[in-house]
């Protein structure tokens, strides 16, 4: 049901999937993922973790294919230069077919985490790759434990002042969540990320919106169970990704627009 909502991107092999980076220009990404797990303190001055190049390449075409507009990361990292490469280039295709959207951060990536040090590694990462025009906005506030639906869960403080159509959902880091409630928080080894954040503008979303969760099967499942509105779910086991898409008609003239925008075949 919910890939006759939305394109997948094509399943390609690992060589062409560096291919692809290359042919991007982004051939750093790929010599960086290829570096030895034993060597990973080289990645110190980007980020913690080597590039995992066939997630990156599925979020990016996910990004391309079905014609985002405007990205929210919960996280960030690799996937934040991957996320803001996509948009510009669907600026590149589009510009001149959404001036009349009524979207007003059309084509920008707004980054959200809870970790500042991280956070200030990607800043940092991503003036490499683009330039001050086209940075993306991000975003740092604390996460506390609270009840969502009297169910134990974590929020941001903060959350920035847009309506994405893509929401990427790998954060905010279970580790460092600033209080306990009834002495729990998601520190613990055995528990696992649970954050409640989208649950609470859900209303505000407009139909075929997208999020997709890398791993955190549990949350994606808590959200799924707490959902009000119509969305279309699928896990994807191979790529261990989540992925909802909001199959709801449109609102009325306005959100019909967009969702025209996005069905028009892609250039």
């Amino acid at each position: 049901m919910i890939k006759k909502n939305i394109l997948f991107p094509k399943k390609i092999n690992s060589a062409q999937v560096k291919k692809y980076f290359i042919d991007l220009k982004l051939t750093e990404l790929v010599r960086l993922s290829e570096i030895n797990s034993k060597n990973i303190n080289q990645l110190k001055s980007k980020v913690a973790y080597r590039p995992d190049l066939n997630d990156l390449y599925r979020l990016h075409q996910f990004i391309l294919l079905n014609k985002r507009l405007t990205c929210l990361e919960i996280g960030c990292g690799w996937s934040s230069i991957i996320i803001n490469h996509a948009l510009k280039l669907n600026k590149i295709k589009y510009l001149s077919e959404t001036i009349d959207l009524r979207k007003v951060n059309k084509f920008e990536l707004h980054i959200l985490d809870n970790e500042k040090k991280y956070l200030n590694l990607t800043r940092k990462n991503l003036k490499k790759y683009f330039d001050k025009k086209n940075l993306p906005f991000t975003y740092y506030s604390q996460c506390n434990m609270v009840l969502f639906n009297n169910q134990l869960a974590t929020e941001f403080n903060n959350l920035p002042m847009i309506n994405p159509d893509f929401i990427y959902l790998d954060g905010p880091d279970q580790f460092n969540i600033k209080n306990k409630l009834f002495g729990i928080d998601t520190g613990h080894i055995d528990l696992m990320p649970m954050s409640c954040d989208i649950l609470k503008f859900e209303n505000f979303l407009i139909p075929q919106t997208i999020i997709i969760i890398d791993g955190r099967t549990a949350n994606a499942r808590f959200l799924k169970n707490n959902f009000k509105r119509n969305w279309s779910y699928f896990y994807d086991d191979k790529n261990d990704q989540n992925i909802f898409v909001l199959d709801e008609k449109p609102f009325g003239i306005v959100s019909k627009k967009q969702i025209n925008f996005y069905k028009k075949k892609i250039k």
